[in-house]
């Protein structure tokens, strides 16, 4: 079992569950956050701290957001694109920092500020 990060972490990025992770298994991309599924401990402590609710447990994720339980796995598991292979499991985020690339689900969204009309 995980945590997982979904939809409104999507250009948002706050980045304090990144600060509270005592495992330092959250890992950023270009325009959100991923839980690495084997580098997590199940501790909880980033859920509280997420600004705008975008950290589930595994069992708890509401239905709209199941798709991103796979989503956090194949930031890890997939070759994203400008990659040539998979993250798989490095032992910490901080050791190779910002990776400027997402999974096709969250690539595809629409960016915050296009929704804007910015």
């Amino acid at each position: 079992m995980t945590y997982v990060i979904g939809k409104p972490c999507i250009d948002v990025m706050d980045r304090a569950c990144v600060e509270e992770c005592p495992v330092d298994c959250i890992y950023e991309g270009e325009r959100a956050l991923y839980i690495h599924p084997d580098e997590c401990v199940d501790c909880g402590a980033c859920e509280p701290v997420c600004p705008v609710e975008a950290i589930y447990y595994e069992d708890d994720l509401p239905e709209a957001l199941r798709p991103y339980l796979a989503d956090n796995e194949a930031f890890f598991t997939q070759t994203l694109p400008g990659r040539d292979e998979p993250l798989g499991s490095p032992g910490g985020a901080a050791k190779i920092g910002p990776l400027g690339v997402d999974t096709p689900l969250v690539a595809g969204h629409p960016r915050a500020d296009d929704a804007l009309g910015a």
